[in-house]
């Protein structure tokens, strides 16, 4: 039973609004529902003239360029260029410079997400939150932070009733809870995978390993639905999704050729097929459809930051101790293989395409002040398609740098509905 609790409050099964019910120091929103439904609201145009907003990213050398003019962009809809109505130079929640039609007023409060899509607590996290809500929050912006186990949502005034220390203190005393008790089924199949391959117990390790993939996987009606749910909400919307890379325990190269060795010597030939299944050639499958999260995520003009942590405390101080010399000394033929290539493609893709940015480091810290100075200098550009038409299509955009040689991050498209 416990077990499956932990399970539904996965990232594909917990994106879910937050409802005010706290009156605590954090005055936070939390809503520990497993399911939920959205209410699907179909955008209408009243109008048949409409303006399309791209939040655009400029770099050359890793640095944002804030240099540029109306005159330096081109915007192409499904290869057709399109007329720009304006460009907006945004830094933070401020407009730096404005250019164009004066009638289009673009809202630049903030509204921020953090996915937490972890199994170990790791001390940066938290320290990562603090430099978000020292330096990178303002006054008119949200939050809301989707751990393991739950979600909250900030209220704007939950710094003029309470220290701001105490509110860090208190949100890094929820994600080390949170992701603990989110992670434990997590950690406990990585325990039984270890000492099921110290015991060269290979049914079980592959019984093990179909369980974790259960746990891993990515809810796509889900994840469409959250991003249908924030394209409701105004402002510029910036998600973080912090995703600790994945490690399992594997044979050491030397270990696994004698065993293949031993297998053929004997005529054992499944066992050779078992191992090299479970090893050599073991990969996964991306099994939801990126393409479709990537446009919706892009339609709602999300720019999602993909943060892959690389730092794991897994990897050797967590098998539990036998008195079984043969296996304490098989656990030395054992080490750890990272093993997150088809979720670490994905979510590098939706990133691309929804013009936010990919970073991978040890270091969480480093890795979240990359993507918030990345969520706080922007173009907005807007442009009006010609002959509009509500055709229910997927359009896309190409933004392109007209007067040099540029980086350019924007989102892909957008839904004609």
């Amino acid at each position: 039973m416990r077990k499956e609790a932990l399970r539904r409050f996965r990232l594909s099964r917990r994106l879910t609004p937050g409802i005010l019910v706290m009156g605590g120091i954090l005055a936070f929103a939390i809503s520990i529902s497993a399911s939920f439904i959205l209410r699907a609201q179909e955008l209408t145009h009243v109008v048949s003239v409409v303006n399309i907003e791209i939040p655009t990213r400029v770099y050359k050398g890793g640095t944002f360029i804030d240099s540029l003019t109306i005159k330096d962009f081109e915007v192409f809809e499904d290869g057709k260029p399109q007329p720009i109505e304006a460009v907006y130079l945004i830094k933070k929640a401020d407009v730096i410079r404005e250019e164009g039609k004066k009638d289009i007023k673009p809202t630049v409060a903030r509204r921020f997400v953090f996915l937490f899509e972890m199994t170990e607590y790791l001390p940066e996290i938290g320290k990562a939150m603090d430099y978000f809500l020292d330096n990178v929050i303002e006054p008119d912006d949200s939050f809301e932070v989707y751990t393991p186990a739950k979600s909250y949502r900030m209220k704007s005034h939950v710094f003029e009733i309470n220290p701001k220390e105490k509110v860090k203190e208190q949100l890094r005393d929820i994600l080390r809870r949170d992701i603990i008790i989110g992670g434990s089924e997590y950690r406990d199949l990585l325990r039984e995978l270890r000492t099921s391959l110290a015991n060269m117990n290979l049914q079980d390790y592959r019984l093990y390993l179909d369980q974790m993939q259960i746990l891993r996987e990515v809810d796509q009606k889900n994840m469409v639905a959250f991003a249908e749910n924030l394209k409701k909400q105004d402002g510029q919307k910036h998600a973080f999704l912090f995703y600790q890379q994945e490690v399992l325990p594997q044979l050491k190269p030397d270990v696994l050729l004698r065993a293949q060795i031993g297998a053929e010597a004997s005529g054992a030939w499944q066992g050779v097929f078992d191992l090299l299944d479970l090893f050599d050639l073991f990969h996964r499958d991306v099994k939801f459809d990126v393409d479709a999260i990537q446009k919706a995520y892009s339609d709602a003009s999300i720019s999602v930051h993909f943060l892959f942590i690389t730092k794991t405390r897994v990897t050797g101080s967590d098998i539990t101790e036998t008195n079984q010399s043969t296996e304490t000394n098989r656990r030395s033929d054992i080490i750890m293989v990272e093993k997150s290539e088809d979720i670490y493609s994905a979510f590098n893709e939706i990133a691309r395409a929804t013009g936010g940015i990919s970073t991978t480091s040890a270091n969480a810290v480093a890795a979240f002040k990359t993507a918030a100075d990345a969520s706080e200098n922007y173009y907005l550009i807007y442009y009006r398609p010609q002959n509009y038409k509500a055709d229910g299509k997927f359009h896309e955009i190409k933004v392109k740098v007209t007067t040099g040689s540029y980086q350019v991050a924007h989102r892909a498209g957008y839904w004609a509905k």
